[in-house]
């Protein structure tokens, strides 16, 4: 946890709690401060960052509280601020499938696209808390889904938040409007327009974010063995026909069993032998895997999966390649012994 008095050079005492408690009272609201701030940026890194912008704001800022508000309501009002400040002149952040068409595995993988171009994978531990009503911690799943942030993005940035707040943490129409400083009339054309957007869009490719049961179980099970032998047969006998295989931060993205099957055994032969470490990221299993080229026969990481599942099928898998950032924000070891 960074200490925010120390962040704060010259910090004074507040007039109506000492600095601990006031840091401990806004610490409480880390976690779902982070899931809001990723559901409007698209990045862990950012939402990290905005939240901490946010509780330090707050820490400035909090000997003119003076109580008119929630206090949770104010801080969302400081995290929402921070939130539009970022995303003012910034590209949409977005999954291959979202850029271009699919391609064959023949199609060469082009040049790696910036960082910024990309919706980043979330730790479920940095947004999801630790218990609470299962009904609410589906929802809570559902909309951390990678496949649901893409679909905000294509939001403008007033309305993702309206959309967020009324649809996902159920504010009311007028806690909203005040937030925004706006009427209540605006709040709820702002939903509907929202609403209608994220209507003409896919939200829905995977399950509902509920317990796994135990067939879900062994079908992770199942793909965590044919990956690690390499058995094209096994391993696409789980995935969907139209299952989908992406790779940021390229652009090229394929779809089905042949093409699947053609690249793994052509340009990602190279990932024969890995091994897989289980993790959760956006509410979905994840893996991070390691190829056996390092130093010693040890394992090296390569790539974070985020697998997609539904109605007892893997309808896609996303390969985060960007292991130096992602691998410690999932606290995923740095290597594998062989």
């Amino acid at each position: 946890m960074t200490d925010l008095a120390a962040a704060e050079p010259g910090a004074r005492n507040t007039a109506t709690l000492g600095s601990a408690e006031l840091e401990l009272q806004l610490e409480q609201y880390r976690t779902e401060l982070t899931a809001y701030a990723y559901r409007m940026l698209g990045s862990a890194f950012e939402a990290e960052d905005a939240v901490q912008e946010t509780l330090l704001r707050a820490w400035r800022s909090y000997d003119q509280f003076e109580g008119r508000a929630a206090f949770r309501s104010w801080l969302y009002r400081i995290a929402t601020n921070v939130c539009l400040d970022m995303l003012n002149g910034s590209q949409r952040r977005a999954r291959p499938m979202d850029l271009a068409s699919s391609k064959s595995a023949d199609t060469p993988l082009g040049d790696a696209l910036p960082e910024a171009t990309w919706i980043q994978p979330m730790p479920d531990d940095r947004v999801l808390p630790e218990s609470g009503d299962p009904a609410e911690l589906a929802v809570a799943r559902d909309t951390i889904r990678l496949a649901f942030i893409a679909a905000l993005q294509h939001l403008p940035a007033r309305q993702r938040a309206v959309l967020i707040l009324r649809e996902v943490l159920r504010w009311k129409a007028t806690e909203v409007a005040e937030l925004l400083d706006t009427t209540v009339a605006s709040v709820n054309s702002a939903l509907q327009r929202a609403r209608s957007t994220l209507a003409a869009g896919d939200t829905n490719e995977a399950d509902s974010g509920e317990p796994l049961d135990e067939e879900q179980q062994a079908l992770l099970a199942r793909y965590v063995d044919a990956f690690e032998r390499y058995d094209m047969d096994s391993l696409t006998s789980l995935l969907h026909e139209d299952a989908t295989w992406s790779m940021p931060p390229y652009e090229l993205w394929l779809r089905g069993h042949l093409d699947i099957r053609k690249w793994c055994l052509g340009p990602g032969i190279a990932c024969r032998g890995s091994r897989l470490v289980p993790t959760w990221a956006n509410g979905a299993p994840a893996f991070g895997q390691y190829k056996p080229d390092g130093p010693g026969g040890s394992y090296e990481p390569w790539a974070l999966h985020v697998l997609e599942i539904s109605e007892g099928q893997i309808v896609g898998v996303g390969f985060f390649l960007d292991t130096a950032s992602l691998f410690p924000l999932f606290g995923l070891p740095p290597q594998l012994e062989g």
